[in-house]
Formats: structure tokens, sequence, C-alpha cells
């Protein structure tokens, strides 16, 4: 049972740190290294709470592999920033290959939305400058979401098995 509540635990805080990564994207266009860093450095953490096995994180060092080449290769060519590309990287340490495709699908949407609403009001004010979207959000409510359709349930099973 104490495992459950770090889960619990570990979860609550990255939700938190999400939160923060929104707020620093609107209010600077920016999320910081070490908020990126200290989410990633979690992840041992939650493994081991969660009693995954080698073979799960080896699965999600090679996601988080995997979704750093890619991403590395979308922030090369200018379709994201760096502090966007490194906070996906290490939400792919806490969330498993599945899951972790509905994050980016749930990314998507919301950023499509996020960027239309966006690029209407930026419309609507008539602004001439390049329009800089906190894509942050997006990821942040994404990861939000996995964590409360995937992985409170997980723990919940967990604490009841």
């Amino acid at each position: 049972m104490q495992g459950v509540s770090l889960v619990y635990g570990l979860l609550g805080a990255l939700a938190l740190a999400l939160l923060v990564a929104a707020y620093t994207d609107i209010r600077r266009r920016q999320i910081d290294n070490a908020l990126n860093l200290a989410i990633a450095a979690a992840a041992p953490a939650f493994w081991w709470a969660s009693r995954w096995g080698w073979g799960d994180i080896a699965w999600q060092l090679g996601l988080a592999l995997a979704a750093l080449v890619v991403l590395a290769g979308l922030f090369a060519i200018g379709a994201m920033g760096g502090g966007d590309v490194k906070l996906l990287v290490a939400l792919a340490l806490w969330t498993p290959p599945l899951p972790f495709a509905q994050l980016l699908l749930v990314m998507a949407v919301a950023g499509g939305i996020l960027t239309l609403g966006m690029g209407a009001w930026h419309v609507a004010k008539r602004r001439r400058d390049r329009l800089a979207i906190p894509y942050g959000i997006a990821i942040a409510g994404a990861g939000l979401w996995v964590i409360w359709a995937y992985q409170i349930p997980l723990a919940a099973h967990a604490a009841t098995s």
C-alpha cells in the first residue's frame, strides 16, 4: 500500500510540474530545462514505486529514445520548440507506449484547437508580429489527461489487487 501512496504522490508531482510548464510557456514562451530535468529524473522513482520490471523499463527508455530522435528532427526543421521536445521526451519516460501514442493524439488535437483560437485572436486584433503558440499548454493538457485516464486508474487497480 505504501508503494501506491508513493505512486499517487509522484503522479501529483508530475501533474503540478505539467501545470508549471504550461504556465511558464504562456508567460514566457519557454519551458525551463530544470523542470524538464526534474520530470525525467523522477521517472525512475515512479518505475520503482509502480514495481516495473526491467523489461518495462527498457521499453520506456526505448520509447524515450525514439521520441527524442523523431522530435529532435522536428526541432531541427523548426516545427517544434526545444522545451516542447524535452518535455515530451521526459513524459515518454513516465508513459507506456500505447498511452503515449494517445497523449500525442490528444496533444495534436488540443494544439490544433489552440492554434486556431490564437490565430483567430491574432487576426481579430490585427497584429502583424509573428504568432508564437505556447504549445506547452497542449502538451501539459495531454499529459494531465493521460495521468487521469490511464495512470491513476492503473494505480487504483494495483491498490485493490
